[in-house]
């Protein structure tokens, strides 16, 4: 037996309005003292009510008809119980009677409701009717349970206990009309506090039963798949992101944005599509925001207007509101699948080839210091993601981010994140900080989420100290306008030091660019991987050991072409002989 009245319901009013005036409740084991309270009434509640009886009648019905004798029952039998113990112990009861009712024939229909009809001469009817616009037929079920009526072979809770399908986003009116009516009666009548202490299979059981009676209540009539929509919908707005959650869990979904309370978008197989999900209004967006944020310990407000964030998997989260954001809060969500994306998936998706992932592999194995360059939502953090899996296990990484989203999998890893500055404008954390606190931290490896300011000359200096295998993102079209950036965010970093002094110190501390770019096909491709070889004169030099190489265009859209090696002996050889991979290296290029 559920808690729903001594753990979570009010019962339409605070918990200690029912428990006025009511002797205190048991000391000790109270749930298996209701239960066994329960068992020992029974068999008197269904002399006066047989579930033959039962089974022809409502839930609320039956609800009413156990009120009646439970009084005189608990005072034969010395029980005193409070008015919330009471609501748990009629709950009970109800299941149990319920359970024992006999199913009906194939054909008999239950009690008729106010309705017009029985439920089940309603459902017949519909299904008919649906069998009948698609050209078919369709037998009565008298197993289906709808409206309000309850069928006597199931009880409320085997109605509540299956959710609907992941990913599912698609919502009927009536379940949207229903969760309106419902939710403020809801919130009225359960303790928010005892909830947040259940895990969510609890409170699905639990808050089935109470909206089971909110819908006799109100005489709003679902059928069993739209009460369980409605309940699983009214837990992911207690528990979770309210529309965002169907969402979440569709491992198809890679990002989510959300463009005001009635547009929401999502990106599958990197193609971007409109969902028909969608919130209430502009502070039903602000709900879920603020929940993703105080997760993290930081707020959002229109102090503090634009946030980044995280979520509990990692996925990363931006959020922007009004005044900033003209048409309603805007969150952006990027996804990280469950399932690890390794060189060895990324090959057989057509990311790379064979012996370009072979080649990436040794540079990471050889501790070369790889930047990793593209555009938004290119898969910069995927693919260092990726070449991280290459790190022995035995090195300690420092990583470094604006949102900890990087999921490395070796067991020595220290994370770091940056912080904003409070409504003060005091406390802020920066990268730049984080990348010199790194330096004392003894790492063998330090990872930079993203370079995008002035930390990029700590990066650069960490690099050039003895920290080789150190890996980067930055957002930039080709190699050649990476290094460029590069040079500019040393610039920011107001030291003063020549142009020149500034490429020799990136042509000494990067050794490796690769270039990944999101093709017009939505897949994710590595078009350069390219060595920086050092100076001549002033410029950097440069050479490409692969290129993406476009050949036309597939029946179904995709992009054909071939990663291409360029047959230059690799700059690093030498560096990949002293881990004994240069064979491997040579036979790959």
């Amino acid at each position: 037996m559920g808690l729903l009245g001594s753990r979570l319901s009010r019962g339409g009013g605070r918990a200690e309005d029912a428990r006025e005036g009511a002797a205190p409740p048991k000391a000790g084991d109270q749930d298996l003292d209701l239960k066994q309270i329960g068992e020992r009434v029974l068999p008197v509640m269904l002399r006066e009510l047989p579930p033959e009886k039962a089974g022809t009648m409502q839930r609320g019905e039956v609800a009413r008809a156990i009120k009646e004798q439970l009084p005189g029952l608990l005072s034969q039998n010395g029980v005193t119980l409070n008015l919330l113990e009471q609501r748990d112990l009629v709950t009970f009861l109800i299941n149990k009677i319920l359970a024992m009712a006999p199913k009906l024939p194939e054909g008999e229909d239950s009690a008729p409701s106010a309705a017009g009809g029985t439920a089940l001469q309603r459902f017949a009817q519909k299904k008919m009717g649906e069998a009948a616009a698609a050209g078919g037929s369709v037998r009565k079920q008298p197993s289906e349970d709808v409206g309000s009526g309850h069928h006597p072979a199931r009880s409320l809770q085997d109605l509540v206990t299956s959710k609907p399908a992941a990913g599912a986003v698609e919502t009927p009116k009536t379940v949207e009309a229903a969760m309106q009516r419902i939710q403020p009666l809801l919130l009225e009548r359960i303790d928010t506090a005892a909830a947040a202490s259940l895990s969510r299979d609890e409170l699905f059981g639990q808050i089935g039963e109470l909206i089971g009676e909110l819908l006799a209540e109100t005489k709003l009539q679902l059928n069993r798949q739209e009460r369980e929509l409605l309940v699983d919908k009214l837990l992911d707005d207690m528990l979770g992101l309210g529309p965002l959650e169907p969402l979440l869990g569709d491992e198809s979904v890679t990002d989510i944005m959300v463009n005001g309370p009635k547009q929401i978008y999502v990106e599958r197989k990197g193609k971007l599509t409109l969902t028909s999900a969608t919130f209430r209004d502009d502070q039903h967006v602000m709900s879920a925001a603020t929940r993703i944020v105080s997760a993290v310990g930081r707020r959002v407000d229109e102090t503090v207007p634009l946030v980044d964030a995280r979520l509990a998997d990692g996925s990363r989260v931006n959020i922007i509101i009004p005044p900033l954001a003209i048409d309603g809060p805007t969150i952006s969500i990027r996804k990280f699948a469950k399932k690890k994306i390794t060189l060895d998936v990324m090959e057989r998706q057509g990311n790379v080839s064979p012996n370009l992932g072979k080649v990436l592999r040794i540079a990471s194995r050889a501790r070369l210091n790889i930047l990793i360059s593209g555009g938004t939502g290119s898969g910069k953090t995927t693919l260092l993601n990726a070449l991280s899996q290459m790190i022995d296990p035995g090195e300690r990484i420092v990583t470094i981010e604006d949102a900890a989203e990087l999921q490395l999998q070796q067991p020595h890893v220290v994370r770091l994140e940056t912080r904003p500055a409070n409504l003060e404008g005091k406390g802020e954390i920066t990268m730049r900080d984080l990348v010199k606190n790194a330096l004392r931290m003894r790492p063998d490896r330090i990872i930079l989420g993203e370079i995008r300011s002035s930390e990029a000359i700590d990066m650069l200096q960490a690099m050039n100290t003895g920290h080789d295998g150190s890996l980067g993102t930055i957002h930039a079209n080709r190699p050649r306008e990476a290094l460029m950036r590069l040079e500019n965010m040393v610039g920011m970093a107001g030291v003063n030091l020549s142009p020149m002094a500034v490429r020799t110190q990136i042509a000494s501390a990067v050794d490796m660019i690769v270039q990944i770019s999101r093709m017009r096909d939505g897949v994710r491709r590595i078009t350069h991987v390219s060595e920086v070889m050092g100076m001549e004169g002033d410029v950097i030099i440069m050479q490409d050991l692969f290129l993406f190489n476009f050949t036309g265009e597939g029946q179904n859209g995709e992009l054909l072409g071939e990663f291409k090696p360029s047959g230059i002996r690799p700059h690093f050889t030498q560096k990949a002989a002293y881990f004994g991979l240069d064979k491997a290296l040579l036979e790959a290029v």
